[in-house]
Formats: structure tokens, sequence, C-alpha cells
């Protein structure tokens, strides 16, 4: 049964992906605010299909915590699920940081590259941050939140990762607040797997951090400590 859940459900993105990809270039004579707002209509209705076929529900904690101004938002990173929710459902337009080769990708890079995030050039770690700073402070200029990872990269459930130190930079750059995001999306969609696993995925939106007045190391621990103590909340079971 899962592995034919999983089938449709592969068969659901495909056969979604490319007509929205190619309204994506249609449209992209748009003013952007428009064009973010359509093209998020995927990644939200990839979210939908992971519950009524995947059977894939999620509530949230602490939508309250969430600004009504500039902020930068920091998550626990599992899985694509949790990409897909912050771009079709958060309540401003997130900025993600990626690495620019995406923008080759036919299709979802095409897209991608029309709604003017934050790639970076990851070939020089240096220039990099330099790109974050600048790029992240003129998309917060915007009215729009950059989302980073700290971990980098996908992590397993019940490990955690280090957490690098571009986000607290950003925000201590250009005096943001911070909300830490945990979530548990790599209990029901783990890293790189074809069968998904029905159950209910909480992201937790954490209190605003203030960055003034802290180094960008001590952001950054704090950061840490609230994801990581909150994930111990979601998944006791998976720390001893």
């Amino acid at each position: 049964m899962l592995i034919l859940r999983a089938v449709l459900y592969q068969l659901f993105l495909l056969i979604t992906v490319i007509p929205y990809s190619i309204l994506c270039l249609l449209w992209s004579p748009l003013p952007l605010r428009w064009r973010y707002k359509l093209t998020a209509g995927w990644p939200h209705m990839a979210v939908w299909g992971a519950k009524h076929i995947l059977g894939i529900r999620w509530q949230v904690k602490g939508w309250e915590n969430l600004p009504d101004g500039p902020a930068v938002l920091l998550s626990k990173h599992q899985s694509a699920w949790e990409t897909m929710f912050f771009c079709g459902y958060l309540p401003k337009d997130v900025c993600f940081v990626y690495k620019r080769e995406l923008h080759r990708v036919p299709f979802f890079g095409w897209g991608l590259a029309l709604l003017r995030m934050i790639p970076i050039n990851r070939s020089n770690g240096r220039d990099a941050m330099k790109q974050i700073v600048k790029t992240g402070q003129e998309r917060l200029n915007e009215g729009r939140w950059p989302l980073l990872f700290p971990e980098g990269t996908r992590i397993p459930p019940g490990e955690t990762g280090r957490y690098k130190q571009g986000g607290a930079m950003l925000a201590c750059r250009t005096n943001s607040i911070v909300i830490p995001i945990a979530h548990n999306a790599g209990e029901c969609w783990p890293r790189n797997a074809f069968i998904k696993k029905p159950g209910m995925i909480t992201v937790s939106f954490g209190p605003a951090i203030h960055s003034e007045g802290m180094s960008q190391a001590a952001l950054n621990q704090a950061v840490e400590d609230w994801i990581e103590g909150e994930m111990r909340v979601l998944n006791p079971e998976r720390y001893s």
C-alpha cells in the first residue's frame, strides 16, 4: 500500500510540475509578488497532495510568533517537505539560500530563478557569505523573509548537524530578529526516501530572538539551543 501511494504521489508531482513550470515562464513579466504567489501554488499543491495521497498531515505550534515585519528564519532541515511547506504556506514571501547551479535544472530551476531569492556561488566560501548578507538585506528591504537551514543539509531525525553561522551573520549585520523553527518532517518523509510514511508533522515556530547586541556566535548558539530543545519536545523518543 505504501509503495502504491508513493508511485501515485510521484506521478502527481510529475504531471503537475512540468505544466506549472511552463506557466511560470509565461507569467514571468508580472510583478515579483504576483509571480511568487502564483509559483508558490505548486509547493502548496505538493503539500496538499502529500496529505491526501500519502497520509502526511501537519499541524503548527507558534503561528503567533511570526512577526508582521522583517525577520530571518532559521530552520531545522530533515526533508524536502518543509521546503515546500515554507514556500506554500507562510504568510510572507520566503527567500531560500541555495547554490546557483540549481538554476540549470530543467523546469524546477527555471521557475526558481524567476523568484529572485538568494542564489550563491559556494565555490568561494568568503564571497558566498558576502552574497548572503548583501542579497539578504535587499530581500529584507523588499519585505521578504530570508530562510536558511543552519545545518546546511538534511539531517536524519534524532541527529544534530553543525550549525553554521551564515544565518546568524545575516541577522546581526542587518539587525534583524530571528525566528527559530523546529519540525519533525523527517519522521514521515525521510531524506531521499521514495516511500514516505503517513503521520503527523509538527512545525514549531519559536519566539523571536533579537540580534541587537549579540555576537553572531552567541546568536547562532541561541538558535541551536532553542531548535534542539524543541526537537526533544516534539520527539523525545529520538533522544536518550
